[in-house]
């Protein structure tokens, strides 16, 4: 299914920067520096989440999988085919497939797979896929609009200050 590119509107540009909010407090606490929120077609933020990796070292605690997990038990598919994923990096194969499935119409990203690859190198603890979320939703057969990236930069400096540590 052909994927949509949007344009970003103010709306856009706030989520997002909560996004790099939370993926800041939750680098402070120790936790990788990633976050997503979920906003229903309104405006209204329905979830939070940043990255949940620590304690266990879950490599699959992904802020955005964690975040569909949760409102997919939440919310009814007509929420979420209406509403908006907001992540402060470009979601991997994983988070997008698991955006895909619980069927969120749309998706805003900040930092790219491909920079945060460049800037992270083969980090064990984030051993980037450069595969960007434009083909796993291609792949698909229901619509998704992505928005991205947007305010990179400002993604980039959380990875910086964290990964090179």
């Amino acid at each position: 299914m052909p994927v949509s590119y949007g344009q970003p509107s103010e709306a856009d540009l706030t989520h997002l920067r909560r996004t790099y909010e939370i993926a800041s407090e939750a680098a402070e606490g120790g936790q990788h520096p990633f976050a997503a929120i979920l906003v229903d077609a309104g405006g209204t933020v329905l979830m939070e989440q940043s990255n949940a990796f620590m304690p266990d070292h879950d490599m699959t605690g992904h802020a955005e999988r964690v975040l569909m997990t949760r409102a997919g038990k939440a919310f009814a598919p007509e929420v979420l085919a209406g509403a908006t994923m907001y992540t402060s990096a470009e979601p991997c194969a994983m988070c997008a497939g698991a955006m895909y499935w619980v069927g969120v119409g749309r998706m805003v990203y900040g930092l790219s797979e491909a920079r945060l690859k460049q800037m992270t190198g083969d980090h064990p603890e984030n051993p980037t896929l450069d595969l960007p979320c434009h083909l796993v939703f291609e792949a698909g057969q229901r619509a998704v609009e992505i928005v991205g990236p947007l305010l990179e930069d400002e993604g980039a400096a959380l990875h910086e200050a964290f990964w090179n540590s």
